[in-house]
């Protein structure tokens, strides 16, 4: 092998790397910008409420027909 092949060679990996680190950095990046905007939504969700009916409603059921 000559020396500019094996050069050429570890320059490509290299860039192969940085590159992917790259990738890693941005998705983590976008996981976080998505959780910060979930847990906002979900915070800003209204809470579900007691049903206002009277205490009486549904306590029986009148089977004849």
């Amino acid at each position: 092998m000559e020396l500019s092949s094996i050069a050429s060679q570890l320059s490509s990996q290299a860039s192969a790397q940085i590159s992917a680190q790259m990738s890693l950095l941005l998705l983590r990046k976008t996981l976080e910008l998505q959780s910060a905007s979930i847990s906002g939504l979900v915070q800003v969700a209204a809470p579900v409420s007691a049903p206002a009916n009277p205490p009486n409603l549904g306590n029986s059921i009148d089977v004849m027909a």
